[in-house]
């Protein structure tokens, strides 16, 4: 008996050693492909040594190293390395945060209840009350924004001229830094903004004729994104701002979306060789007024919203968990395709060769009628079936799969989780017609790029009793770009509202306070 113990004792401690020398191994692979401290490696690594050799236990922030925390500090060294009790009043606030996330359960993400400390709203509890806190450019004649757009894994900047004509802009994609990943890597994406953000604003300057003086006014995006990312265009923002005097406007990037799509066409789609700068155009224009509904689909969001003017939005609908870009960047490692460039675009181009009615997949939430979406059990049926043709073809994994079988899989995808935004923004365009006598749509986003789903909107529009308008921005705006920014900036100006640039924040998570979840109100 006393052998067996000691046997089994020594089992566990191997295995324990083996568990601590695995997170050594690790913290040297992610140290090598981020920022963190070299100290703080050093001494992270010197902790797991000790705690092998007496026994200790892993202190949690050293099993939770990962490359997103290049932010930390060297001075936050012996805090991450050596573990502490909770205070009771630490345990109280902690117990308290997990009873209000369960009440949020099964509601719609990203939609304020009170739960947010910092939310969006320009223009104050009425929605109308803007402020010029670092001034405004003369808005009796055109004037020319900077826009800067950092909030992911693309550096942005472009120059905008009040009446929407693009004059510059330019854009350092990184699909090449995070192919390999099969996802953006936070710092690497860093890194790389930080490489490339003073090239794109003096490209965006030199295609526009311009220098950083002649600009009337500058704006960043602050949020909602990742915030290592976002601090670096906002930084050069508001470095700039200060140095040069100019009106300052924190973007909030979905804002930004849904703004690209009052930018009449004539803008940026004219026929003629006439250069930007000499076409004027009214700057009062605008290809979709107030109020009208917006589909926002794109990597991070899913939301439906009721659009009543800058800065004021009600969240009809929103996801309960995946976002639309976000399952189909899911389906597309699934798949082995290439997510570089996002997995959107590599799916599209697969389902063109596939049957959408192939694979049997359910529809979410069709028990619920309301404007909300699901995707995570879509993300799992997609696995299951793949798994499934992976056991009748008699291959051990996706990745062997005949492309034929690839591509039924990636079109029957596609296929669903249109029809789910079909069902929901078909509810959700019945509500806001009887009730508010909107019949104009905006697909906005780096999903409404997706040429398969800007058809079936296009037909949900047009064949309803009434037919609806559908705008939808070119393919190449959909996307994350400077030219966004720069825009939802002008529009903050027009009527009266800049931010001030000394100390202003970004935030990872930003919803919009003036928002409301009609289903909630019922």
């Amino acid at each position: 008996v006393t052998s067996f113990h000691t046997l089994h004792s020594a089992i566990d401690m191997m295995l324990y050693k083996m568990t601590l020398y695995g997170l050594w191994l690790s913290t040297l692979h992610r140290a090598s492909s981020s920022r963190i401290p070299a100290a703080f490696v050093s001494r992270t690594l010197n902790s797991l040594n000790i705690c092998v050799n007496t026994h200790r236990r892993v202190p949690p922030t050293t099993r939770h190293l990962s490359a997103t925390n290049t932010n930390l500090d060297e001075s936050d060294v012996t805090a991450a390395t050596e573990p502490r009790k909770r205070s009771k009043t630490e345990k109280s606030s902690l117990q308290s945060g997990r009873e209000k996330r369960r009440k949020f359960i099964g509601l719609a993400k990203a939609v304020d209840r009170g739960q947010w400390d910092n939310t969006y709203s320009p223009g104050g509890a009425n929605g109308i009350s803007f402020e010029a806190k670092s001034g405004l450019p003369n808005r009796d004649k055109m004037f020319c924004v900077l826009g800067i757009e950092s909030s992911c894994d693309d550096t942005g900047a472009a120059i905008i001229r009040s009446d929407g004509t693009i004059l510059g802009e330019s854009l350092a994609s990184q699909h090449a830094i995070h192919e390999e990943w099969g996802g953006v890597v936070p710092g690497l994406a860093k890194t790389a903004h930080e490489e490339n953000i003073d090239k794109v604003i003096n490209e965006a300057l030199q295609k526009a004729n311009m220098e950083i003086g002649d600009v009337d006014a500058i704006g960043v995006t602050v949020g909602p994104g990742l915030e290592i990312c976002l601090r670096v265009g906002c930084h050069k923002a508001r470095d700039l701002a200060i140095e040069y005097n100019k009106p300052f406007v924190g973007v909030h990037h979905l804002e930004a979306h849904i703004l690209m799509s009052r930018i009449p066409a004539e803008r940026y789609d004219s026929k003629d060789d006439t250069p930007a700068e000499d076409k004027l155009f009214d700057v009062s224009a605008r290809a979709i007024e107030f109020p009208f509904l917006a589909l926002l689909v794109s990597g991070g969001h899913c939301q439906i919203l009721k659009c009543l003017g800058i800065g004021k939005y009600h969240i009809i609908g929103g996801t309960l968990d995946d976002s639309l870009g976000e399952a189909f960047d899911k389906t597309a490692r699934l798949l082995g395709l290439p997510v570089g460039g996002g997995g959107g675009p590599a799916v599209e181009a697969l389902a063109k060769e596939g049957d959408p009615k192939s694979v049997k997949l359910p529809i979410p939430l069709q028990k619920r009628k309301d404007c909300d979406f699901s995707y995570a059990g879509l993300k799992t049926a997609v696995r299951l079936a793949a798994e499934k043709i992976c056991v009748e073809r008699g291959v051990d994994n996706v990745d062997e799969l005949p492309h034929e079988d690839k591509a039924n899989i990636a079109a029957s995808f596609q296929h669903v989780a249109f029809r789910h935004v079909e069902i929901r923004l078909g509810r959700a365009m019945e509500q806001v017609e009887k009730e508010d006598g909107i019949k104009q749509l905006a697909v906005v986003g780096g999903v409404a790029a997706n040429k398969e789903l800007r058809k079936r909107l296009d037909a949900l529009c047009s064949e309803r009793n009434e037919p609806w308008d559908m705008l939808v921005p070119p393919p190449r705006l959909c996307t994350d770009q400077g030219a966004m920014s720069a825009w939802a900036a002008v529009e903050r100006l027009m009527v009266g509202s800049s931010d001030v640039p000394e100390g202003h924040d970004v935030f990872a998570r930003y919803p919009f306070s003036f928002s409301s979840n009609n289903n909630e109100e019922k």
